[in-house]
């Protein structure tokens, strides 16, 4: 239910939560190739080659070749990929408001933690995965749930 709200808001905007995810995480890790960012992302690098084409027609994303090895190209957002990660981050808080307001502040903090905990025992990507944690500020949780590749789902 869920992840299907956040798909539903993210549509809002003409993005996928998939498209999300990786317009999320160029925007902390700038410069990724389209392998890391499969790696990262744990995808295959045949899907993320389509996704990153579509951003690109879209103007969201750019290629451009790398200057330490010239095989390769590193992602950028564009200007109007830039603009895109900020309503994804209000889209994030708007959701995870919602989300979390049966639960009080120290509840909160509780379900921080035990998701930090989850999060470092299975290795997850703290660029990818962010916002998790009780060091997690305004910065680490402007659009956390936006970069989930399983659409904000945190239940």
């Amino acid at each position: 239910m869920a992840s299907s709200r956040f798909a539903d808001r993210t549509r809002g905007i003409g993005l996928t939560p998939g498209d999300a995810g990786v317009i999320r995480l160029l925007g902390r890790a700038p410069g990724l190739s389209q392998r890391s960012l499969a790696d990262r992302l744990g995808a295959v690098p045949s899907r993320v080659v389509s996704l990153i084409d579509s951003l690109e027609e879209r103007g969201l994303v750019e290629r451009v070749r790398s200057n330490t090895d010239r095989r390769n190209y590193e992602l950028h957002l564009t200007d109007a990929g830039k603009g895109a990660l900020r309503e994804l981050r209000e889209i994030a808080e708007q959701h995870e408001a919602e989300l979390l307001a049966p639960l009080t502040g120290a509840q909160i903090a509780q379900l921080d933690e035990l998701l930090a905990q989850l999060a470092n025992g299975h290795g997850l990507d703290k660029d990818l995965h962010g916002g998790t944690g009780s060091d997690a500020g305004p910065e680490a949780r402007d659009g956390g749930l936006a970069g989930r590749p399983d659409g904000g789902r945190r239940t």
